[in-house]
């Protein structure tokens, strides 16, 4: 053992491992399989010791003090304590053993095989488990929300018309996950720091000789894991993201309608006018639309091996005038995000120029050794290909005057990167830049995405500096939150698709990644039946990101009219998650102070209820709605096994419903099961929107449920500039009581003037009418007839068919209190 500074050392007759106390609840056990403990990370948002990559990472990343620790060394056992953390380290035979506070064992080595590299050079670390531990995270994977016993690969593919259940890898590389127990119900966090191909068996492999255990490995680099404590599954994820970093407040047009279909993009000519045509049809059919993600077609060039998509090119005939098309749209109060890839097809009419700059991955010494210095290939849509490589500074700096000059110089704010997996490149001993240093590509694919996205979030920025730079991004590595947007790629259209793409976007949620979805629709296949596109959209009008994107293999166009019986009911649906638009935009701003999930399932939100472990179907939107959508066809009623220990409504007929017990709804074809949470508190937009880019809320909506006392954060700021930044924003804490007296207390703060000019107050009290509500003190009227009630500026009406007190206020700006007396009065003896 050595100490040195606030690190433990500790010498082994294999590598040297090192312990250090990032912070209370953050531990970090390295391995140094490499034996330089080299520290150049595009990774960790928060650090305790000096990176080379610091200067490249600039204010993203925060240097802290580690936290102090205390060394205890016994003969056989050496402790070390510190940051609510007690590590056990056994001399004979060697294991690590970590502890909570509470002395909960957290963590502990299988001895024999803690950590150790096989005979082709991956590293490897395995961990005691219990059959009693649950799995959650891995970013982005298919199957259900809990991976005990399943292997989980890391490796990015371009995974067109996946299976939802069993395609393994998917887009994105984020060697983290949780570990719950299922006794305790106590949580832990794993980050595995490292950017190389892994993999993760959770209890899947059996051996006699072993206890039941769980295996990391790595194609190189070292066992670098960060441990994180909780023990909620919400201070991990806390954690986790202030060590990953946060994800920014979006623009508020990332939560509309994003349309989208590569059919538009892919015409012969006129791609323009058929887009905006588009969206004047959403206007005609009452459909809110706020952007539109331009497919790759629009840099279609016919070259000598045909027609190939060039990036950093304009198709004149479907595009002749970009500038043009990008004001149309503006006009129209929709955002366009065109498709940008990173690789360049060798027939690319610009190949001499980018060549010429030196921006690419280049070729192995093996490669030189046959064809000599020079960019590597590899396979690309289309054909053969180079790829970018964003670890090289005057790459990034190329790359970003490209983008600048024929993308975002036309009029946009918004970049959707796309196909960065660079998992055609099949020799991954290609070398890359690494700030001068010097890697292969195998090291370092995974976090191109992430530096692809950096530039294009730099270049929004220096074109448009007030703007929020709005970025998409397909694949990513842990830390894409900071910069991007991002979805579940090509799925395909079926009901299977709908139904288990929900736990793929709540697994990245539970990854500190809370701005995905999947294609509304199905993206690869036929056209989905109406039952189908109706039941997914009423699923993804409560995902973080909402797009309609298709490529039918019948040549259809899954567009929101397209079965026009049927119509209704989905514009129905999408005018529901513009009324939510209040409270997911407060979301939006709690995940960016917090990494929660926005879309959060229940096994985080009902962390201490057994009986949601495995439910991957539904899922908490915030912490006061509860959605159970229909994802079975022909459907005629949903069942939903509710958590125990809480108190639901339903939230169209305020039916309650007891937690711990199944609910049995009937429904339809428009239904859309929905609960509010006993304590909940619901903002919602009174007056419709038609464009989260253009309208303003002016009637709030304020749903509450007083079984029991709640709060919530309502924010606000104008949607689309970095005002928020210097302090225009406004935050209402609204504060509810229970009881036979319910208050509502809104406390205001923030220099930024909200819209909203009246409140309306819907207090859930089925069978129970109030005797008095007071508004800031003074007693207001009650208006018995519903139609006076509409009419008034002021008043208060108890709604009998749906349970509810409604107060009508205007909103003057500052703090309100609203008194409400359900006291009983005896009118006969009074």
């Amino acid at each position: 053992m050595e100490r040195t500074g606030e690190t433990v050392r500790v010498h082994t007759d294999g590598v040297e491992i090192r312990l250090t106390v990032l912070a209370d609840g953050i531990l970090r056990i390295r391995a140094g399989f490499d034996g330089d403990f080299a520290e150049e990370s595009y990774t960790l948002a928060t650090t305790a010791w000096p990176d080379r990559l610091d200067d490249v990472l600039g204010d993203e990343r925060t240097r802290v003090a580690p936290a102090p620790c205390e060394l205890d060394e016994q003969d056989d056992v050496v402790s070390v304590t510190g940051g609510d953390f007690r590590v056990e380290i056994d001399r004979e035979p060697f294991r690590i053993r970590v502890l909570d506070d509470e002395g909960t064992v957290l963590h502990t080595d299988v001895v024999g095989l803690g950590y150790r590299q096989d005979a082709n050079g991956r590293r490897i670390h395995t961990s005691e488990i219990s059959r009693d531990d649950a799995f959650y995270g891995f970013g982005e994977t298919t199957g259900p929300l809990n991976k005990a016993q399943k292997l989980i690969t890391m490796s990015p593919k371009d995974a067109l018309g996946y299976d939802p259940r069993e395609t393994d890898p998917l887009y994105k590389h984020i060697p983290f996950y949780l570990k719950l127990n299922r006794r305790n119900r106590k949580a832990v966090g794993y980050f595995y720091h490292n950017t190389y191909d892994c993999d993760f068996d959770l209890g899947r492999e059996r051996s006699n000789y072993w206890p039941p255990h769980s295996r990391y490995r790595t194609d190189g680099g070292d066992v670098d894991l960060f441990l994180i404590a909780g023990p909620g599954i919400r201070e991990v994820l806390r954690r986790y993201t202030v060590l990953t970093g946060r994800p920014p407040l979006l623009p508020k047009y990332a939560l509309g309608y994003l349309a989208s279909s590569m059919y538009y993009s892919e015409l012969d000519a006129d791609s323009d006018s058929a887009i905006t045509e588009f969206v004047d049809i959403a206007g005609e059919e009452g459909i809110p639309v706020d952007g539109f993600q331009l497919s790759s077609g629009y840099t279609t060039q016919d070259t000598e091996a045909g027609a190939k998509r060039c990036v950093f090119t304009w198709n004149e005939r479907r595009f002749s005038d970009p500038e043009g098309f990008f004001s149309a749209m503006s006009e129209r109060g929709i955002t366009v995000s065109p498709n940008v890839k990173p690789g360049v097809l060798d027939v690319h009419p610009r190949l001499a120029e980018f060549t010429e700059a030196d921006v690419f991955v280049t070729r192995s010494e093996d490669a030189v050794a046959v064809s000599g210095e020079g960019p590597a290939t590899g396979a690309w849509w289309g054909g053969p290909g180079r790829f970018v490589d964003f670890t090289k500074p005057a790459a990034r700096e190329a790359w970003r005057r490209w983008l600048t000059e024929s993308v975002l110089s036309k009029g946009t704010t918004s970049v959707w990167n796309d196909n960065c997996e660079y998992d055609g490149i099949i020799d991954t001993d290609s070398r890359v830049d690494f700030e001068g240093a010097g890697a292969t590509v195998g090291r370092l694919r995974n976090v191109m995405s992430n530096l692809m996205c950096r530039v294009a979030r730099d270049a929004v920025t220096d074109t448009a500096p007030d703007a929020r730079p709005y970025i998409v991004c397909r694949s990513g590595h842990a830390g894409i939150q900071r910069y991007a947007q991002s979805w579940a790629g090509d799925n395909s259209t079926s009901w299977e698709s709908l139904r288990h793409n929900v736990a793929t976007i709540l697994g990245m949620g539970l990854s500190g990644f809370p701005h995905h979805g999947c294609d509304i629709g199905g993206f690869h296949g036929p056209a989905p039946e109406p039952e189908l596109l109706v039941r997914w959209v009423q699923h993804g009008v409560f995902q973080p990101r909402f797009s309609i994107h298709s490529v039918n293999a019948d040549n259809t166009v899954t567009e929101p009219w397209m079965y026009p019986a049927y119509t209704h009911h989905v514009r129905d649906a999408i005018r529901l998650r513009y009324r939510l638009f209040p409270y997911l935009y407060s979301l939006t701003a709690r995940a960016a102070e917090t990494g929660w999930p926005i879309m959060e399932p229940l096994i985080s939100a009902f962390q201490d209820d057994q009986g949601v472990d495995e439910v991957s179907e539904e899922f908490m939107l915030g912490d006061s709605l509860l959605v159970a959508n229909v994802l079975e066809p022909g459907a005629r009623t949903r069942t939903v096994r509710l958590p125990a220990g809480e108190v639901f409504y339903d939230a169209w007929t305020r039916r309650r419903c007891e937690g711990g017990q199944v609910a049995e709804l009937p429904v339809d074809l428009g239904s859309i099961p929905l609960f509010l949470r006993g304590g909940g508190i619901v903002p919602v937009a009174e007056n419709p929107l038609t464009s989260l880019t253009r309208d303003e809320v002016t009637d709030l909506r304020l749903i509450c449920v007083p079984d029991h006392d709640g709060r919530f954060t309502l924010y606000e700021d104008d949607g689309l500039t970095r005002a928020h930044e210097r302090g225009e924003f406004r935050e209402t804490e609204i504060r509810m009581t229970a009881g036979t007296h319910v208050r509502l207390r809104l406390t205001r703060r923030g220099e930024y003037r909200s819209p909203v000019e009246r409140l309306l107050f819907d207090v859930v009290r089925p069978g129970r009418c109030p005797h008095r509500v007071l508004v800031d003190g003074e007693e207001v009227p009650q208006q018995l007839h519903r139609g006076r009630f509409d009419a008034a500026g002021e008043g208060w009406h108890y709604d009998i068919d749906l349970g509810s007190v409604l107060i009508k206020t205007p909103d003057h700006g500052g703090d309100r209190t609203v008194d409400i007396s359900f006291e009983p009065v005896d009118m006969i003896g009074m």
